[in-house]
Order: C-alpha cells, then sequence, then structure tokens
C-alpha cells in the first residue's frame, strides 16, 4: 500500500524553531566568552568552558536516540529549549568561572536534546530521495540562527571593560528570551504515523525490536557512519572554535564585538547561500566530491585566518569559509542516516552528535593549550588540519572504486553461483522436491 508523505509545513516549522533555538546558542556562546574574559578568564580558561559546553551531551547522546528509536522525536524539542533557556539566563547570572562552565554545559545539554529530536524527525518524515534536500533545509534553521545571534551580542555587548560583565549577562537574558519563542513552532510537528515509520524503517515492527539489539560498534562498522561522523566533527569543530575564539582575536587586534559579530554573521549567510545551492551542486559533481572539496577548501581557509589580516580580510576569508562549512553538516547527516542499520537511525544520528560533542570537547581543549603555548592563531592551523584530513576520509569511497552501500555481500553469491552447476543434475537426483533453477 502507498503511504502518504505528510506535507511540508511541519519542516518549515521546525526551520523556524531551530532558527530560534539557534539564534539563542549563537548569541549566548560569543557571550559566555566575553562574560569568562570580564571574570578574569585568559584564553585557556575560555576554551575550557568552551569544551564543557559539550562534556554533558557527550554522555547522553546514545541513551537519547536509543529512546528515539523506539519512541517520539518530538517530546525532545521543547525539553531541550526549557535547558537551553535556563542555561542561558543562569550563565547571566554566574560570578565565577566554575558556575559559567556548568550553565555552558546545561546549555549544551539543551541543544543536544533539541537537536537529536529535530534530526530523527527529519530522518522519520523524509522520503530517501528527499533526505539531502530536508536535512540542507533544517540545517538553513542553524544557520540563520548563527546568521542573527552573533550580531545581536555584538550589538548588546559592550566593548569598554567596566561594562563588559554587565552587558555580556544582558546578551545572555536576552539569548534565553529568544530561545523561549522556540517553543512557538512546536505544535503538531510530529505526524503519527507508525505504518509510515516502519515502512521507511524497511521492515516490520519485528525489525524494530531487533534493530534494538544492534550495538553501537556495530552502527559505527556500517560502511559510511565512521566517516560521516568524523566529517560532521570536522566541521563543527571549526564552527564552534570560530565561534569562541573570534572574540579573543578581536580583542587582541583591537577590534569591536559589533564587527566581531557581523564577521560571524557574514559566515553563517554565505553558510545559508551554500545550503540554498547545495541540491544543484550535488548534481554537479556527487555528494562525495563536494563533501572532500568543501573540506579541502574550508582547511586552507582555516589556515589563511592565523594570518594578520584586516577586519575586511577577514570578512572574505570567513565568506568563503562559511560556504565551504555549509555542506558538510547536512551531507554528513544523509550519510549516516542512508548507511545506518534499519531501525537504529537515530541512535546512529546521535552517534555522529556524539562524535560532535567530542570535537566540541576535545578542540577548544586542545585550542585553548595551542593558544596558551603559541597565540591565538594557532587553533586556526589546528582546525585547518582536521579538515584537511577530513577531505581525505571523504575521498576514499571515490579511490576505492565508487561503490554504493554494500548489501550483504554474503548472503547473495551462493544460491546464485549454483543453479549454474546444477541444472541437469537436479530433476534426475530429486525429482519430487526440485524447482527449476531461477
Amino acid at each position: 500500500m502507498k503511504i502518504r508523505e505528510p506535507g511540508r509545513g511541519w519542516l518549515l516549522r521546525l526551520v523556524i524553531a531551530f532558527a530560534f533555538a539557534q539564534g539563542a546558542v549563537s548569541m549566548a556562546r560569543p557571550a559566555v566568552s566575553y562574560r569568562a574574559l570580564a571574570l578574569g578568564a585568559d584564553a585557556r580558561a575560555v576554551g575550557v568552558i568552551a569544551g564543557v559546553y559539550a562534556l554533558l551531551p557527550l554522555f547522553a547522546a546514545v541513551p537519547l536516540g536509543r529512546r528515539t528509536d523506539h519512541g517520539r522525536c518530538a517530546p525532545l524539542l521543547p525539553i531541550g529549549v526549557a535547558l537551553i533557556a535556563t542555561g542561558c539566563a543562569l550563565s547571566g547570572r554566574a560570578g565565577s568561572l566554575l558556575e559559567m562552565a556548568v550553565w555552558s554545559g546545561v546549555m549544551g545539554l539543551g541543544h543536544l536534546s533539541f537537536v537529536i529530536g529535530a534530526q530523527s524527525l527529519v530522518a522519520r518524515q523524509s522520503a530517501p530521495e528527499d533526505q539531502d534536500r530536508n536535512f540542507g533545509h533544517f540545517t538553513i534553521g542553524a544557520s540563520l540562527g548563527q546568521l542573527i545571534g552573533p550580531i545581536a551580542a555584538g550589538q548588546v555587548v559592550s566593548e569598554h571593560a567596566d561594562a563588559l560583565a554587565r552587558t555580556s549577562a544582558a546578551a545572555l537574558f536576552v539569548s534565553a528570551v529568544v530561545a523561549a519563542f522556540a517553543v512557538t513552532s512546536l505544535w503538531r510537528i510530529e505526524h503519527r504515523t507508525p505504518t509510515a515509520d516502519r515502512t521507511r524503517g524497511g521492515a516490520s515492527s519485528e525489525v524494530g525490536r531487533a534493530s534494538g539489539r544492534v550495538s553501537v560498534v556495530g552502527i559505527l562498522r556500517t560502511r559510511g557512519v565512521a566517516s560521516g561522523i568524523f566529517i560532521s566533527l570536522a566541521v563543527l569543530s571549526a564552527t564552534d572554535i570560530l565561534t569562541a575564539y573570534l572574540p579573543v582575536v578581536g580583542e587582541q587586534r583591537s577590534i569591536a564585538p559589533a564587527v566581531i559579530g557581523l564577521l560571524l554573521s557574514v559566515r553563517a549567510a554565505a553558510t545559508v547561500a551554500c545550503r540554498l545551492v547545495m541540491t544543484p551542486m550535488i548534481r554537479l559533481m556527487g555528494r562525495t566530491v563536494l563533501m572532500a572539496v568543501s573540506c579541502l577548501g574550508a582547511g586552507l581557509l582555516c589556515v589563511a585566518l592565523a594570518l594578520p589580516v584586516p577586519a575586511w580580510g577577514l570578512g572574505i576569508l570567513l565568506a568563503a569559509l562559511g560556504f565551504c562549512l555549509g555542506v558538510g553538516q547536512p551531507l554528513s547527516m544523509t550519510t549516516v542516516v542512508q548507511a545506518a542499520p534499519d531501525g537504529a537511525r537515530s541512535t546512529a544520528l546521535a552517534l555522529r552528535l556524539t562524535g560532535n560533542r567530542l570535537g566540541q570537547v576535545a578542540a577548544p581543549a586542545a585550542a585553548g593549550l595551542l593558544a596558551g603555548l603559541a597565540g591565538t592563531a594557532a587553533p586556526f592551523v589546528m582546525l585547518g588540519v582536521l579538515l584537511l584530513a577530513s577531505a581525505g576520509v571523504a575521498i576514499r569511497p571515490v579511490r576505492s572504486a565508487g561503490r554504493g552501500t554494500p548489501p550483504a555481500p554474503a548472503e547473495a553469491p551462493s544460491p546464485r553461483t549454483e543453479p549454474s552447476a546444477e541444472p541437469a543434475a537436479e530433476p534426475a537426483a530429486e525429482p519430487r522436491g526440485a524447482r527449476p533453477p531461477t
């Protein structure tokens, strides 16, 4: 029986909600850095606080994904919004670096909950042929939030050192209010169509139950899942460190917070532009080549950011970098979803997010260490190396003859190779039970 696909109104509402949630986080992240600086943090401490943002989610992602595989996606969305708003508001009231780190972690947990629910919703309610497009449109919500959030933070945060603590706290309170607006678009966003869900998973409820027994190692061993996770980790680490460390670069190069916010928004605008034209780029180059080329370009541009260029030069580099970074997230989502075992797609997406959060813990900590040893330009060189490595991972399927996902090659050959050897012998030996070979 043909399953009716839900309309795309749910996707528009999800994009709007994601724009508010991501806008709040994108406004809060630089505000957290500025407030930490006002409380006496150095570059290393800023890196640690940025890493704690991902620490709690690192342990929660897989359990949330398992739960979502066998339940509804929508409840995670308002829970995530509530945690984001709480983390933002209480970061604004924090009076020590330890408190900043704790509430930054709560904010990160809320963002993870929202994203797992939202990505699982897109995977579940999108036909396979629409997933590239729908994931691309979904991530436009994130890019819109990343476009508006830093500008808003730059306008609220004062560049005067004596007002930095007060104005950064105000930016965090405003970001909490922005997060709360996300719930206005979440009504009736999940279509309760269990039959359709099982059909898209590829089997009946028995397969759904069996898929619960697929181990994390088994999912990671599925061809395409680990490479998609690594590419996503590299791209998100680049975005995250740019957001956390560009304010530090601005302070050292005497660039005003408003200009830093504008530069971060230029990067986000270029990412939006990339995702709007991603479908024709996929048709032109193919998904694998497009991911590899974009990671290669992003790696070279990150290294260029280490050069002492003026603000207008940073703007040009960030615009090109934003366009290159726009490819990795949506295409890695599609790669992971289509490669994952049936019925374990939310868990695979959660593993992808776990990889992202692992990068968000390790990359800022490494960046903070490098910044303390070699200056604030060093983290951008580290990002360049990471993105160049992800380009090599992305191009591997092309080097291995470009075969698609391997559909259980061990089972297919045996029944098909024997009939050619037995067509004459089989009827003579056992005429009652034998069938003509197909």
